[in-house]
């Protein structure tokens, strides 16, 4: 792909600067426009109205909605400056793999194809089963995937019948809000409502609690940390919580070592590791652990052996066993530096053997370090697998071909997404079959969220007619 890099980035500099005069000059926002408001109660208020509104109208007009804003968001200029924006704005990632994520959800998050009716017929008439929106949505976006949670929630959950309204990470707020304001040029271009999807200028922790608990929001979506999934499933309303993980590849006897170590090192360093998916720790059968290692090192691995080094690593990266939130979605280079290891220029992840208790391999990292733990069989290496993912039942990875350990693994680890032979990110479509989400649902157990995730089940039966068998 050629990309004019100054050229964008010029762009994002001016998109940047104009919401920085804004914000400088103390002009206030004018509220609804493009989907941005001042205050929570304003925008919740608007959003209600706008469903209202958007209930009465045909389907045929959220087709059109859901594509116009495929259409605008994998618009070339407006993918590079929003993918830019983030990487720019919240010093996470990188452009390339956010292009990648971008373009992905964009064109392939599910819409109103995901919403198939049910129906039975017999003696006693005929009960139709249909997919309705819940309202308003009030839905909680990461720092990690703002761009691309945003694009995704927005897809799904107009297409379901609701409003959103958005409480972003205030480390993304400006990438954020561009994000909603195209999407609310797209859908005043195909004819839609004013502000079916909004947020606030200034989000908050009290605009967050006001939003989880006013009476007009009907569902809540949390995609982050855990205290915000906590918050959002003690609410007492409907909640969808993406939670936390600490995805392990296991690596057996029988796998083909030279693709597996590929895929680990792929999956691990894409977009510096801010996928929930990505690989975190690797566990290995002792015989085929050196040749693992060796051709992780041809794809970008520098191994770090000294002891006393992993150890400091370790101390700069997770102090007191907390991740530290300045090397988060860093380079490996990056970190490499910052730790005072020299690395050369083509270092992709950082690797290193570990005991399972060392926090390198027990901590989601969310940051291409890999710490590397020995079994001597793959019945060991399940069981240390399951136990290192916590129990998020989150992601998990097996390269085999013993297909019996497999599906050993698959129902001992009970993970949402189970990718074999292939790197993490196939869970999401990316070289995967299957839909993308940035949603993905342990703890409630949606999984890999979709428009049907976002609707109400309803029947409706009526007796002793329409039968025509």
């Amino acid at each position: 792909m050629n990309i004019d890099t100054k050229g964008i980035e010029a762009i994002v500099k001016k998109v940047m600067d104009t919401i920085d005069v804004a914000e400088e000059s103390g002009k206030p926002v004018v509220d609804g426009e493009n989907g941005l408001f001042q205050d929570m109660n304003n925008a919740i208020d608007a959003a209600h109205a706008a469903w209202k509104n958007y209930m009465v109208q045909p389907l045929a007009l959220r087709y059109k909605i859901i594509q116009a804003i495929r259409d605008i968001m994998m618009k070339k200029e407006n993918a590079e400056t929003i993918c830019h924006m983030a990487v720019e704005e919240t010093g996470m990632g990188n452009y390339e793999d956010k292009l990648t994520k971008q373009y992905l959800v964009s064109s392939r998050t599910p819409g109103m194809e995901d919403l198939a009716a049910d129906c039975w017929t017999g003696d006693d008439g005929l009960t139709l089963l249909e997919l309705s929106p819940f309202g308003v949505i009030g839905a909680m976006c990461p720092t990690t995937n703002p761009n691309e949670t945003i694009i995704n929630n927005s897809i799904g959950m107009l297409a379901a019948g609701n409003a959103v309204v958005f409480a972003p990470h205030p480390k993304a707020i400006k990438t954020s809000i561009y994000c909603v304001k195209l999407i609310n040029k797209a859908i005043k271009a195909a004819g839609g409502p004013e502000n079916l999807v909004v947020t606030t200028e200034h989000p908050t922790m009290e605009s967050a609690d006001l939003m989880m608990h006013h009476p007009k929001v009907r569902m809540l979506c949390a995609t982050g940390g855990p205290g915000v999934v906590n918050a959002v499933l003690s609410s007492g309303k409907k909640a969808i919580g993406a939670g936390a993980g600490n995805p392990p590849a296991l690596v057996d006897e029988t796998a083909n070592i030279e693709q597996a170590a590929k895929d680990i090192i792929d999956g691990c360093c894409f977009d510096n590791n801010l996928p929930c998916i990505a690989e975190k720790e690797v566990v290995v059968v002792d015989q085929v652990a050196d040749y693992l290692i060796f051709n992780m090192k041809k794809h970008g691995a520098f191994e770090i052996k000294d002891s006393d080094v992993i150890d400091n690593l370790a101390a700069m990266v997770a102090p007191d066993g907390r991740v530290s939130r300045d090397y988060v979605g860093k380079s490996a280079k990056y970190i490499a530096k910052a730790a005072g290891i020299e690395v050369p220029d083509d270092t992709r992840v950082l690797i290193c053997e570990a005991p399972s208790s060392h926090p390198l391999v027990q901590i989601e990292l969310m940051m291409p370090i890999l710490g590397i733990v020995r079994v001597d069989n793959v019945d060991e290496g399940i069981d240390l697998a399951c136990d290192l993912e916590h129990g998020n039942r989150h992601t998990a990875m097996m390269h085999s071909k013993n297909v019996d350990k497999l599906t050993e693994m698959s129902k001992k680890i009970q993970t949402t997404i189970f990718v074999k032979n292939g790197p993490s990110y196939a869970g999401l479509g990316v070289g995967g079959e299957g839909y993308p989400t940035f949603t993905i649902a342990g703890p409630t157990g949606e999984g890999l969220t979709s428009a049907k995730s976002f609707a109400r089940r309803r029947r409706c039966v009526l007796c002793k007619g329409f039968d025509i068998k």
